[in-house]
């Protein structure tokens, strides 16, 4: 008996004791079968359930096998359908026909039972790899598909890497001259300050031009404002300074092995990066980022992949709440806070690190497709759906973890890393 997922039939033949005997004959070794009795009947047919395979008829009335045929195999849709021709039609002229509208066999009348359901058997193991090949070959493509934009984004993430670091390195050297004479400046500033104060000391009446020039200058506002403005500059350039170590430290280069590193300092670098996009604007008040950080050991990872994934997961949190505050007013905003939450802790031997945000949320149907490559719910040019699909990639093939979504509409979405301490 053949298994149950052999196919069903269609028979199409305007003679009742064949389709009678044809019939019984199918359904005696298990297969499913439909009867048809003209070629405008079989369409039909195939069109409200279609069958795996077809034994047709050449000589009917209204449509001849032929023409059924050639209709059959313009239609992409029922073009795959094996035809098996079954007639008394003997002619080679006639197979020829048969053969080259598509048929992948001809066998003429009379014929013997046994080799009509061995051949039936045969052409629908063929249909069977033919369709196993191609998906296989589907997959394979797809696959390749997928494999090749990973690629191109991964090259471009790491020429942007590389860019990033080059300029970090070198912003580094200029600031760091800056950053060194301003304290030398300082000093300065203060010995002239001391000077100036005791010219008054030892001139207490220095003379009309000078008390013109003193007015003029405003030595007192000078006197109080300079150390405020020499200091600004000092703020300003350890700001830059500290820029530039986020840089480096979130553009670093993967080596081939896996190195020791401070998540604290991946995370830290990522949201400066983003601090731009966190900041005040004309539409709503800033995000507010709260950490909360354990005690988590340097764990043995790829820095630049994991800064990678904290960079789409901080972005899409950003992107997430911005869509939220759309069409809301600032006072609205405020009412309800821009934040999102990062949590780290040690559970066992596996570290988890959980970003949540109050933005929008997902669908239970977009929750199930998020780590699809090419999904995306971004308007065109804003996403390539590869994002959080390389994430997964990173935490899970290449450092062994996991990454989860918890997310409700209107409420916010939470990913949590799951990540082993090597």
């Amino acid at each position: 008996m053949p298994s149950p997922n052999q196919p069903f039939i269609l028979i199409v033949d305007d003679n009742a004791t064949n389709l009678s005997v044809l019939s019984q004959a199918l359904k005696a070794a298990g297969y499913k079968v439909r009867i048809a009795v003209d070629g405008e009947d079989a369409l039909a047919q195939v069109e409200r359930h279609r069958p795996e395979l077809i034994l047709l008829d050449i000589e009917m009335p209204k449509m001849d096998g032929f023409e059924t045929c050639r209709r059959l195999q313009a239609n992409p849709e029922t073009e795959g359908i094996p035809v098996i021709f079954m007639t008394a039609l003997t002619e080679t002229e006639n197979k020829v026909k048969g053969l080259s509208l598509g048929a992948v066999d001809y066998i003429t009348k009379p014929f013997e039972e046994a080799e009509v359901l061995a051949r039936v058997k045969i052409h629908w193991r063929l249909k069977c790899l033919t369709d196993s090949l191609e998906q296989q070959v589907s997959d394979r493509t797809q696959a390749l598909q997928q494999a090749q934009l990973q690629l191109v984004q991964q090259e471009k993430l790491s020429a942007l890497g590389q860019l990033v670091a080059g300029v970090a390195h070198e912003i580094n050297n200029p600031i760091g001259c800056i950053v060194g004479n301003v304290s030398v400046a300082q000093d300065y500033i203060q010995d002239l300050l001391s000077l100036i104060d005791l010219y008054g000391e030892k001139f207490p009446q220095p003379g009309a031009e000078i008390e013109d020039k003193l007015e003029e200058i405003e030595l007192d506002y000078l006197r109080e404002d300079l150390p405020k403005l020499i200091q600004a500059m000092k703020d300003g350039g350890d700001r830059i300074n500290s820029i530039s170590q986020s840089l480096r430290t979130f553009s670093r280069n993967d080596s081939d092995t896996k190195q020791p590193f401070n998540l604290h300092e991946g995370i830290d670098s990522t949201l400066l990066i983003l601090r731009h996009r966190l900041k005040a604007n004309d539409y709503r008040p800033a995000i507010e980022v709260v950490a909360e950080y354990g005690q988590l050991p340097k764990i043995a990872c790829f820095p630049g992949q994991l800064n990678q994934v904290f960079m789409n997961i901080l972005a899409n949190a950003i992107d997430a709440i911005d869509e939220l505050n759309q069409g809301r007013s600032f006072a609205e905003i405020q009412a309800n806070s821009n934040q999102i939450t990062i949590r780290t802790m040690v559970e066992g031997k596996q570290v988890k690190i959980a970003i949540a945000d109050k933005g929008k949320g997902m669908s239970e149907q977009i929750k199930a497709n998020i780590f699809d490559h090419q999904f995306t719910t971004k308007g065109v040019g804003k996403g390539t759906g590869l994002g959080l699909a390389i994430a997964r990639q990173i935490v899970v093939e290449k450092h062994g973890g996991a990454i989860d979504v918890n997310s409700e509409l209107g409420k916010g979405t939470e990913f949590v890393l799951t990540l082993p301490i090597c």
